[in-house]
């Protein structure tokens, strides 16, 4: 135990920095002590119980749900936001929160991938702010945006407004996410204009993207990027939970092979899973299975997510077996981790 006159520069010393507001360098030439000693006797009062800090966690704050979810699944980080219980808000709530993530995580020199037809991912565009601070930064369009009329809008609005946002340089995808055969993707593969976008997957720093699941979403069934009744109802067979740019996997994030892959044009999950930093963006009850399997397979390694969801992935069962394939990220992009 410390010594009477240990505790009583311990507790003058936490006296003068946590309640005065004294810097350190005052505390120095107050006492006439060494910045270093100061430093050591304020850690050494946590220790002896004299300074006990205790954080105050504002309402509509879940850092503990964050914490929980990080550490069960693995994530480097996770965002959880109150909604409530209607998908149109939950999208829009993801969307501010994971436009705030952007703002204050972006790079100048990322290479950002961004999904198409995904509202939350939308509803992010229009809660950003400008900026010229990234006027290095590609935005490039992985998933096919062409599609009815009416709805091809969106696709190009997020890669696009993205792009002007932050000052850097779009790249769309000229081609439906869905095409009617594998002749057809792959006479399309060779167009030039798709081809500058695929070729750039490979140097992407940063994705963004939604999950969706197996049932699909308001704003892809307007796009006329689905697949029929019967297509979904096969991927169901065969243990589809839900999917990233209309690539489906199953509950332990396996990709689901069928020949309705080869129809699609998008980044491959194997694709996805080299990039260093994958932001899946998705929330609603009806989403949780798809983002679980997401989870499992180590499609994405930052999840922003609403309360409701949150809970449910945490107190699920066991977290699907971690297959050989969802090893950690690696090659050029890999952070080591």
């Amino acid at each position: 135990m410390a010594r009477i006159d240990e505790l009583r520069l311990m507790a003058k010393i936490a006296r003068m920095y946590y309640t005065q507001g004294l810097r350190q360098t005052a505390i120095c030439e107050r006492l006439n002590i060494h910045q270093s000693t100061v430093s050591r006797v304020l850690k050494r009062a946590e220790r002896e119980g004299i300074v006990r800090i205790a954080v105050s966690l504002p309402p509509g704050t879940h850092t503990e749900a964050e914490e929980a979810l990080q550490a069960r699944y693995g994530l480097d980080e996770a965002v959880v936001v109150d909604c409530l219980e209607d998908d149109a808000q939950i999208a829009r709530d993801l969307g501010a929160a994971a436009a705030f993530y952007l703002e204050n995580t972006l790079k100048p020199s990322d290479v950002i991938g961004i999904s198409s037809w995904s509202a939350a991912l939308l509803a992010m565009v229009n809660a950003m702010r400008p900026s010229q601070r990234f006027k290095n930064a590609r935005v490039i369009q992985i998933l096919g945006g062409v599609g009815s009329p009416n709805a091809e809008v969106h696709a190009t609005q997020v890669t696009r407004r993205l792009a002007d946002l932050i000052g850097g340089e779009a790249t769309l995808l000229p081609a439906p996410g869905i095409v009617g055969s594998r002749d057809a993707r792959n006479v399309l593969l060779k167009d030039r204009f798709v081809r500058d976008a695929v070729d750039l997957f490979p140097g992407i720093t940063l994705a963004l993207v939604g999950i969706g699941a197996t049932e699909p979403s308001r704003a892809l069934v307007s796009s006329g990027n689905v697949f029929s009744p019967q297509e979904i109802k096969l991927l169901a067979g065969k243990g589809a939970v839900g999917d990233i740019c209309l690539r489906f996997f199953d509950s332990a994030g396996r990709q689901v092979i069928t020949e309705l892959n080869d129809r699609v044009i998008s980044i491959e999950l194997e694709d996805l899973r080299k990039v260093r930093r994958v932001v899946g963006v998705a929330g609603g009850r009806r989403k949780v299975s798809a983002i679980r399997g997401a989870l499992a397979g180590k499609l994405i390694n930052v999840l922003i997510t609403d309360l409701a969801s949150a809970q449910e992935l945490i107190a699920g069962g066991e977290p699907a077996a971690q297959a050989d394939h969802a090893a950690p990220r690696g090659g050029r992009n890999s952070r080591g981790r």
